[in-house]
C-alpha cells in the first residue's frame, strides 16, 4: 500500500472494493435478464475504489483500465440501445468518497431524486446513452476533489446520444474544479429548469448536441454560467446569472480526423451550429467582475463560411453591472480580421447586429439593493428594475413546464413575477 502523505498521526480508511452493486444485463446462471432496473432507496454507498454503482448496457461493466462510455459507438437510432436494463429508480441515496465516479447508469427511464452526490473525482453522476431520465431535488457537489488537471470533469455529466434528460430543481455546489452539468455528444431535447448553480468551472455546458431548455435557473460566481459548444437550438429564457457569464462558441470541430473519433458525428455539423435563443435573462456583475456578461464567438477561420449569427433571438435580457464602464457583450460574426468584435454597451451591439437586444436593458453604475437578500441566497428582486419596455415572454409550453402564470410581460431572471 502507497500512500501519498505521511500517515503519521493520522486514520488511513482503506477499501478492498471497487464497486458496491453492478445490474448485469448479460445472462447469469442460464438465466435471461428480465431488463427492469433496481429501485434503491435511504442507502449510503461511500469510499469505493472505482465507482459504486454500474448499471449495464450492451456493454458489459469495464474495469478501470478500460472505456466505459461506447454504448453505442457511433451514431445510432434511439431504441436500438437503453434498453437492456429500463427503470432504475435511486431515491434519498448518499453516493460519496469514490476514487473515480459515484456511478456509471445506463437505460431509459433513470430516475435520481432527493440524493446526495459528493466528494468524486472525475464524474459525480455519469448517465451513458440513455433517454426519458428526470434527475430532480438533488444535490451534486465537491466534484474532482483531487483537482486534476488535463481532464474534463463533471458533477453529472450526460453523454453519448441520451434525450430527453430533464434535470430540474437540484442543488449544484462547491465544484470549484468541475463542471456542473454537462450533456456531451449527440444529446438532444435535454431540460435543465430552476436549478441552483454555484461556485463551478461551468454551470450548464451543453455540448456538440441538438436541442435544450434551460430556464428558471440561477447561476452564481460560474466561469461560465452557460456554454453552448457546437450545438444548436439552445433556448435560454429567464435565468439569473451574477458574476456569471453567458456563452456560446462554435469552431471547425468536425467528424472528420476529430482527436474523439466518432463523437462529433453524433451532432450537429460545423453549419447546423445555430438557431439559440437568449431571452429574459438577468446578468448581473459585480465591482470585481469584469469580463463581459454575454458572448457569442466564432473563430476566423470560420468567418467566411458562417456569416449568420448563431441565436434568431436575443432581446430582452436586462444587464447590471457595478462598473461604470468596460466589455458588455462579444458578438460574431462581423466584418474585420477577428471575426468578433467586444462591445461596450447595447448601443454599440445594436449597430453592429440589427434587431438584436431591441428590448434589452444595460444599467451601469449600479449601487444599492438589487436582490432581495444575497447573503441569504434571496435573488428575488428587491424592487421592480425602473425602465423597462414591455418584451414578449417565454412560449406557452415553457410557462407550462415551470408554473408561471401565462400573463405577460414578465420580469427578468429566474424568478419573472408579473411586472
Amino acid at each position: 500500500v502507497y500512500i501519498g502523505a505521511d500517515p503519521k498521526s493520522r486514520t488511513v480508511e482503506i477499501t478492498a472494493f471497487d464497486n458496491a452493486f453492478i445490474r448485469l444485463s448479460r445472462p447469469v446462471h442460464g438465466k435471461e435478464s428480465d431488463r427492469k432496473g433496481p429501485t434503491i432507496r435511504g442507502i449510503t454507498f461511500t469510499q469505493y475504489a472505482y465507482r459504486a454503482i454500474d448499471i449495464e448496457g450492451k456493454k458489459p461493466a469495464t474495469l478501470v483500465s478500460e472505456e466505459p462510455t461506447d454504448d453505442p459507438v457511433g451514431p445510432a437510432e434511439p431504441g436500438t440501445y437503453g434498453r437492456e436494463v429500463v427503470g432504475t429508480t435511486l431515491e434519498n441515496v448518499t453516493i460519496s468518497f469514490c476514487s473515480r465516479v459515484g456511478g456509471y447508469f445506463r437505460g431509459d427511464g433513470l430516475v435520481l431524486r432527493n440524493s446526495l452526490i459528493s466528494d468524486t473525482s472525475t464524474e459525480g453522476f455519469y448517465v451513458i446513452g440513455s433517454s426519458d431520465v428526470l434527475l430532480e431535488r438533488n444535490i451534486f457537489r465537491r466534484n474532482n476533489v483531487e483537482q486534476l488537471t488535463g481532464y474534463y470533469p463533471a458533477a453529472v455529466k450526460i453523454f453519448n446520444q441520451s434525450h430527453r434528460v430533464t434535470v430540474r430543481d437540484n442543488l449544484v455546489i462547491d465544484n470549484p474544479h468541475s463542471n456542473g452539468v454537462w450533456w456531451d455528444v449527440g444529446n438532444h431535447d435535454g431540460v435543465f429548469v430552476n436549478n441552483w448553480v454555484e461556485n463551478a468551472l461551468v454551470g450548464f455546458f451543453f455540448e456538440i448536441s441538438k436541442g435544450a431548455t434551460v430556464a428558471g435557473n440561477v447561476f452564481v460566481g460560474c466561469g461560465r454560467g452557460a456554454w453552448a459548444l457546437n450545438s444548436a437550438n439552445v433556448r435560454v429564457y429567464h435565468n439569473t446569472f451574477v458574476d456569471s457569464v453567458a456563452s456560446f462558441e462554435r469552431n471547425e470541430r468536425s467528424a472528420v480526423g476529430d482527436h474523439f473519433g466518432w463523437h462529433p458525428r453524433t451532432g450537429p455539423d460545423v453549419h447546423e451550429r445555430e438557431g439559440h435563443v437568449f431571452v429574459g435573462n438577468l446578468l448581473v456583475a459585480s465591482e470585481s467582475f469584469r469580463k463581459p456578461l454575454l458572448r457569442f464567438e466564432q473563430p476566423k477561420a470560420l468567418c467566411g463560411r458562417l456569416t449568420q449569427p448563431q441565436a434568431t433571438a436575443v432581446d430582452g435580457n436586462v444587464y447590471v453591472r457595478a462598473a461604470t464602464s468596460g466589455p458588455l457583450v462579444v458578438w460574431s460574426p462581423v466584418a474585420g480580421e477577428s471575426c468578433q468584435v467586444e462591445t461596450g454597451s447595447l448601443d454599440e451591439l445594436r449597430k453592429l447586429a440589427a434587431g438584436v437586444e431591441a428590448n434589452g436593458r444595460e444599467m451601469s453604475g449600479w449601487s444599492g439593493a438589487l436582490f432581495r437578500s444575497p447573503e441569504l441566497r434571496r435573488l428575488e428582486l428587491a424592487r421592480p428594475l425602473p425602465g423597462l419596455p414591455a418584451a414578449s415572454g417565454p412560449p406557452a409550453e415553457l410557462r407550462r413546464l415551470l408554473g408561471w402564470p401565462e400573463r405577460e410581460p414578465l420580469a427578468p431572471g429566474a424568478f419573472p413575477v408579473p411586472r
